[in-house]
């Protein structure tokens, strides 16, 4: 066991790697009472075209690894594992992102059981003809909802304004005529090659003694056996610089419409890894706070104007082979905040920040850092992030002081080329 001290958060992480591969990461947190843990695979909707462990080369059907998550809940025993968690005193969830797939708990108690139902359901996938045929009714059900929301349109109507080919392109859930292709067989492939203990990692914070914590977990993997298997092949399209499309317009009915826009990343500034990943994500997010937090010149002006509100706000998406800044929110006249966007951002690139406000930003960028380190949820999910991308949670507020206002100002230069912006605009057919 590895013990990983990160003196300048008073944090201690201990790591274990198993002899099935297994990732293990433990975080003590004294004082706490409950305790959070995840279970991810470095799987997501994005791995449609891979090599299998025999070296066959398959694509499946879109949204299957999100079909995947809903069916490992369902197990031979015909045992409901929601009920199982709740009689032990935990909640348990699941989420599919464009890379991921994590399975997860909280609890107060009975930590060495929740572990062991975590644990034990997720390498114990069960899929029959009858029961994925099943979940096609309602995973379709799934989609339908969401193709009625305005938030989720918006969004996706971003991203495929930006991609051409890559599959994030692609709803996380697939379509309806999609996940009608998938059967057991499929499924099957897909989890004994991204299931497997190497590509996964286990991480507990909260309430816990690392030693006993890693105890339990070796416990239930010597019981089961997994073959070794190399690191996985993934395959995607070629993706241009450019965007595929100005403007995407959606009609949905909506009182007041939506407008997302925002900045795909070139080629250039992808496939980082490590501290060099985290830190361009640090820096585009205090560029983006300087132009579009509640605090900027910009955002008061707009709110001013009644073109935002109050949830107006910016995101950004780094992973190994996309990347994009959003910004956007509510507003009654989407061309004219656009057109306000679009003539303020030039001047913005021209002037860059000022020292002060440079300052002001990082030290409002490190305090929000570290208040998020009082939340076990909000650790939990973004350690494994971080150590998918190679770095660490905890590198956050070394490399936020390490940055300098020149890093800021090459960054601004980089980020708004306004041949990669793109807007969504979800809008009445009345007021389209």
């Amino acid at each position: 066991m590895q013990r990983i001290e990160h003196q300048q958060v008073k944090e201690t992480v201990y790591y274990e790697s198993l002899e099935n591969g297994l990732d293990v990461y433990v975080l003590p947190k004294r004082g706490f009472h409950k305790t959070y843990a995840t279970f991810t695979t470095r799987y997501g909707s994005i791995d449609r075209s891979f090599r299998l462990p025999s070296g066959e080369k398959i694509t499946v059907p879109d949204g299957i690894a999100h079909f995947l998550e809903h069916k490992m809940f369902e197990q031979e025993s015909g045992e409901d594992v929601f009920q199982q968690f709740a009689i032990q005193g935990a909640a348990a969830n699941a989420f599919t992102s464009f890379t991921r797939t994590a399975y997860l708990f909280s609890c107060t108690d009975h930590v060495k059981e929740n572990l062991n139902t975590l644990l034990n359901y997720v390498q114990s996938p069960y899929f029959t003809d009858e029961n994925v045929e099943k979940e096609k009714g309602i995973i379709s059900q799934e989609i339908r909802m969401y193709d009625d929301a305005p938030d989720w349109q918006s969004y996706y109507g971003l991203i495929r304004a930006f991609y051409q080919n890559h599959p994030v392109k692609i709803d996380i859930a697939g379509t309806v005529e999609s996940i009608q292709t998938i059967t057991k067989e499929t499924l099957y492939q897909c989890y004994q090659t991204f299931y497997h203990p190497s590509n996964m990692l286990l991480f507990v914070v909260g309430a816990v003694e690392p030693e006993q914590v890693f105890e339990w977990i070796c416990e239930n993997q010597s019981k089961k056996e997994f073959q070794p298997q190399g690191e996985i092949e993934r395959f995607f399209p070629a993706e241009p610089d450019a965007i595929a499309k100005k403007r995407e317009v959606i009609n949905l009915p909506v009182g007041v419409p939506k407008c997302m826009f925002g900045f795909k990343e070139s080629a250039s500034a992808l496939g980082k890894s490590g501290d060099d990943a985290l830190k361009q994500e640090l820096v585009t997010n205090i560029i983006l706070e300087a132009l579009f937090g509640s605090g900027a010149e910009l955002y008061r002006s707009l709110y001013d104007e009644g073109l935002i509100d109050e949830q107006f706000g910016y995101d950004y998406t780094l992973e190994k082979g996309f990347a994009f800044a959003m910004i956007g929110g509510d507003t009654p006249n989407p061309d004219r905040l656009i057109e306000r966007i679009e003539s303020a951002i030039p001047t913005f690139v021209e002037k860059g920040l000022s020292a002060e406000e440079f300052t002001r930003i990082k030290k409002k960028k490190m305090g929000g850092a570290l208040r998020l380190l009082n939340s076990l949820e909000w650790i939990a999910n973004q350690f494994t992030h971080y150590r998918f991308m190679g770095t660490d949670l905890f590198r956050i507020i070394p490399l936020l002081e390490s940055i300098t206002l020149e890093q800021v100002h090459q960054r601004i230069q980089e980020i708004f080329e306004m041949e990669r912006m793109a807007v969504s605009i979800v809008t009445s057919k009345t007021s389209a």
